[in-house]
């Protein structure tokens, strides 16, 4: 039986040996059955569909075109490769960011990675925790309190480069295994001597990407707001750095406001809301995380501009989906969070087995993104969330 660590609401630690089927079932219920807002005062808490278990649907003909291939966006027909691990037990402790959808995502990668394994005789403990915010600090005590434990490998998704790769070297000397997933890397590059990364390695070319396709949409002439999300976050600093890049480009586009919103949807709409009042004259928004989208997208629609305000931005949100199709967004990048949290699984086993970049995996593995625009969003629905209207 796998075991796995999960953050409550309350911000309290519970352990459970839960039925991953039962989970699933029981959160879709709960955004079927209270909306958007989610299960508990998180908003916009969502899951996809467990990959062996979506619903087989049937696509009429007249819409299987060429965007049909957007399933492969998210890649959940991964199976494990050919290492044998040496041991037949591991225990992992990673820690991300903040208490998100986008989190639970890649959660579903580990989850199908340590079943395969088991399938095959081999135990994954795992825990898999987070703050409800964002807080570099936080990730600090959380990592130094895992030091203290048995655990075969650290994992983090860092929260803040400068004040966390510190800590990352120390444990490194103390002799435990780090590595970094998910969105934000430390690299050796910043001076961090973790072993291996999994996730987003190009984050700036991400934010870059989006803005280029604003820019071309609006013609390249238009007054634009960035929301970014956590300060210090590399992938949210990065997307915004390749924004400013291409706005810099283009003398006839210009950026009026940048605003951190903490990756929370709430934030977002209230600076876009402020920032509408202010400027009659806003030609685009550029969203560097998963939640700025979606408040963005309120607030745009709330004063009745989603017909003149180009907006861009990242993920697999299914409010943003719906926005998407719906032409209030106008493109998003979708990143494969379960490869990232299938392949985490995969690097960590063999960084346990004492195993050095390059030997059996890369330092970076790499993975997907895909910006997709209103074409592609009714089959997004389909594949992630089981839409079909």
């Amino acid at each position: 039986m796998l075991k796995k660590m999960f953050k409550d609401r309350t911000g309290t630690n519970k352990l459970k040996t839960k039925n991953f089927i039962f989970m699933v079932c029981l959160i879709v219920f709960c955004v079927w059955g209270l909306g958007l807002t989610g299960c508990d005062d998180k908003e916009n808490r969502q899951v996809w569909q467990e990959p062996d278990k979506r619903l087989d649907l049937e696509v009429p003909d007249n819409e299987r075109n060429e965007n049909d291939e957007l399933a492969d966006i998210i890649d959940f027909n991964h199976k494990l490769d050919e290492y044998k691990p040496l041991k037949k037990k591991y225990n992992f402790y990673f820690t991300y960011k903040t208490v998100h959808p986008w989190w639970d995502a890649v959660a579903l990668g580990i989850e199908d990675a340590a079943k395969q394994y088991e399938e095959k005789g081999i135990v994954i403990d795992y825990e898999y925790l987070a703050p409800n915010g964002a807080s570099a600090q936080n990730q600090i005590e959380r990592l130094s309190n895992a030091a203290l434990q048995d655990f075969d490998v650290i994992g983090v998704d860092v929260a803040d480069v400068d004040v966390v790769t510190p800590v990352i070297n120390e444990l490194i000397e103390d002799g435990q295994k780090v590595m970094t997933f998910s969105s934000s890397d430390a690299a050796k590059e910043d001076g961090c001597n973790r072993i291996a990364y999994v996730g987003n390695t190009h984050n700036y070319e991400d934010g870059a990407e989006l803005t280029e396709a604003l820019c071309e949409k609006l013609e390249y002439s238009g007054k634009v707001i960035v929301l970014v999300g956590t300060k210090g976050a590399p992938c949210h600093e990065d997307r915004a750095l390749g924004t400013q890049d291409v706005i810099a480009k283009y003398p006839n586009m210009e950026i009026i406001e940048i605003a951190y919103d903490e990756d929370i949807v709430e934030k977002a709409y209230d600076f876009t809301k402020e920032f509408l009042a202010r400027y009659k004259d806003i030609a685009g928004i550029v969203c560097c995380n998963m939640s700025n989208p979606v408040g963005a997208a309120r607030a745009v629609i709330e004063a009745g501009r989603e017909d003149e305000i180009v907006i861009v931005g990242m993920d697999h949100d299914q409010e943003a989906l719906q926005y998407l199709r719906d032409g209030v967004i106008y493109a998003l990048g979708v990143q494969d969070c379960y490869s990232i949290g299938f392949d985490t699984v995969q690097v960590a086993i063999k960084i346990a087995d004492g195993l050095l970049p390059g030997e059996a995996y890369p330092e970076k593995t790499e993975e997907l993104t895909t910006i997709i625009y209103q074409d592609g969003a009714k089959e997004m629905l389909r594949t992630l969330y089981g839409e079909i209207d």
